[in-house]
């Protein structure tokens, strides 16, 4: 990889004696994942930053360390939320089957602050509204309603496995819904909820990383500290020094354990709803009506992500339980007694 220090995969990011830096390819292809896919417009030009530095490892290295944790608390300012919001919608809003939704985002997107906020605070939902009068006084998506749309969604209700989309078709078949509930489902609530199922789903597993790198960052550098001593130090220091050694390397194993679950985990997520969108999009395309139209044009672009997901995942998981068994290892050769 043009520009980072080599370095096996299964290796922490470390710093060397004489002040070189190195990371590894997961890193580098887990910043590029945050860059490319973060839902904070803060967090992915961070990670981008880091990745166009003049030296690439230092850069993502400085990231992992105080860059992405003070991104986070700039994300969570309620100007950068708006913003974020704002964004999502322009980006996943369709003029076909949304317009005023579509118009009011791209509104809010190029006005100011206080054109987002009033659109993350009551804009949307009034756009959504607009939306739906206009549907209801077309009728023609509501007339064109059958019973397997409804049994449809209810399967979606009891079974899909994102949370949002469960939630989102609940709502459609909720105790006095009428038909327009329903036609609202499938003209935006499903896409709507499907994208944020994908970017909680994204979320969740980057803040849990981000502990992970951070604590594995400090800790190999202790660890790197602790066996320079010990190729130098005899008698007591010596000892002191394996076991400092030993218990960095202990301390990554402690984090490399779950991080490796939690990703392998995030696969099999990910595969399944790569799965399960490859099925929607096959009932969207074998159905003969215009509630449909929608969810089939949005089908394979959500579909896809869920299959990079997976694939991000994959390395990432075998990364972690690389790291695992070079920690263990490391662990248990620095606590031996020297012979």
């Amino acid at each position: 990889m043009t520009g980072i220090a080599g370095s096996a995969l299964a290796s922490p990011p470390t710093i060397s004696a004489a002040g070189e830096s190195t990371v590894n390819d997961a890193e580098y292809e887990f910043v590029l994942w945050l860059a490319d896919y973060d839902e904070r417009a803060i967090v992915r030009s961070t990670a981008w930053t880091a990745l166009l530095e003049e030296d690439v490892a230092a850069g993502i290295l400085r990231f992992f360390q105080s860059e992405w944790e003070y991104a986070e608390s700039l994300a969570a300012d309620g100007q950068e939320r708006n913003s974020d919001f704002v964004k999502y919608i322009v980006d996943t809003c369709v003029p076909e089957y949304s317009p005023e939704v579509c118009a009011a985002a791209q509104h809010a997107w190029t006005g100011t602050p206080a054109d987002q906020e009033t659109f993350a605070g009551t804009g949307y939902a009034a756009a959504k509204e607009r939306d739906r009068r206009v549907r209801e006084q077309d009728g023609e998506q509501a007339a064109a309603l059958v019973a397997t749309d409804r049994a449809y969604v209810a399967l979606l209700r009891d079974n899909d496995p994102g949370a949002q989309v469960r939630l989102a078709a609940a709502w459609a078949l909720r105790d006095g819904a009428t038909d327009g509930d329903l036609v609202e489902f499938f003209s935006h609530g499903w896409a709507y909820s499907a994208g944020l199922d994908v970017r909680a789903h994204r979320s969740e597993v980057a803040v849990r990383e981000a502990t992970w790198r951070r604590e594995v960052a400090r800790l190999t550098i202790e660890a790197r500290n602790a066996e320079e001593k010990a190729r130098t130090a005899a008698g007591e220091a010596l000892v002191q020094a394996r076991a400092a050694a030993a218990r960095a390397w202990g301390g990554i194993a402690q984090n490399a354990g779950p991080a490796r679950v939690v990703w392998q985990d995030a696969e099999r997520i990910a595969l399944g709803q790569a799965e399960a969108w490859r099925q929607v999009a096959a009932a969207a395309a074998a159905a003969d009506s215009a509630n449909w139209k929608p969810i089939l044009d949005a089908s394979g672009d959500i579909g896809g992500q869920w299959s990079a997901e997976r694939t991000t995942a994959r390395d990432q998981a075998t990364y972690w339980a690389d790291l695992y068994q070079t920690a263990v290892a490391a662990e248990h050769a620095w606590s031996k007694t020297p012979a």
